[in-house]
């Protein structure tokens, strides 16, 4: 019997994601009008088909399939959980997940929506939870964390099986603490924030935390008003 989430595979095959160099994020051609991108990352887009809206279908681009099938067992280790999406089954180049309402936390900024502090405490505990099933909570950040009635749900998964602590998490929770205040409900411009993403992405490996939120906070200075 053919599972609902299929009907939309004849437009999703029209789809073509390619990667890029430099981490940045894919580039995505030839979208059919059932179809709307709800995310992109370095590695796929997700999309949602118009007539079967509670599925996130996550396409990868053609040289990044290999991380398909890690991602899915990353799922599977993860099991039933509140903080991440369920995913459904595999294809060639495509996940099937249950689609997840909510704003990532980049548009809470960008609109000048309220982050709680609950969704930093379940941001916590979720990657305790993590830990707890023998994988490594890494790739935290604002694109992969959804604000969800008031908490967190994560949504990318992809790199709990590699080794170490890209800190992406800890910079975060940090600046939240120390500096979100500044920009709590304010519509932070799309350039600051891309800004800032490509500055952290370039320096994270010679900077450190405190010199880099000097640059930040000089070049958001509009806070002040």
């Amino acid at each position: 019997m053919k599972n609902k989430w299929e009907s939309a595979f004849s437009s999703l095959s029209q789809i073509t994601v390619s990667s890029n160099d430099n981490n940045e994020p894919v580039t995505i051609q030839s979208v059919p009008e059932d179809i709307k991108c709800i995310g992109i990352g370095t590695d796929a887009a997700v999309f949602q088909s118009v007539d079967e809206p509670l599925y996130a279908y996550k396409l990868y681009a053609r040289d990044k399939v290999s991380k398909l099938k890690v991602e899915e067992e990353i799922y599977k280790r993860l099991g039933n959980s509140n903080f991440f999406s369920w995913c459904y089954d595999s294809y060639d180049n495509l996940l099937v997940l249950q689609y997840e309402e909510g704003l990532t936390l980049f548009d809470c900024l960008l609109q000048g929506i309220h982050i709680p502090k609950q969704v930093v405490n379940d941001v916590e505990e979720a990657r305790e939870y993590v830990r707890e099933k023998g994988l490594n909570p890494r790739d935290i950040h604002l694109k992969n964390i959804l604000l969800q009635n008031g908490r967190a749900k994560i949504i990318d998964v992809s790199e709990y099986v590699q080794p170490g602590d890209d800190f992406r998490w800890n910079h975060l929770k940090r600046a939240y603490e120390e500096y979100y205040h500044l920009v709590d409900e304010k519509c932070v411009p799309f350039w600051v924030v891309e800004t800032v993403r490509k500055w952290y992405n370039q320096s994270k490996k010679t900077t450190s935390f405190e010199e880099f939120m000097k640059v930040v906070l000089k070049l958001t200075t509009f806070t002040k008003h």
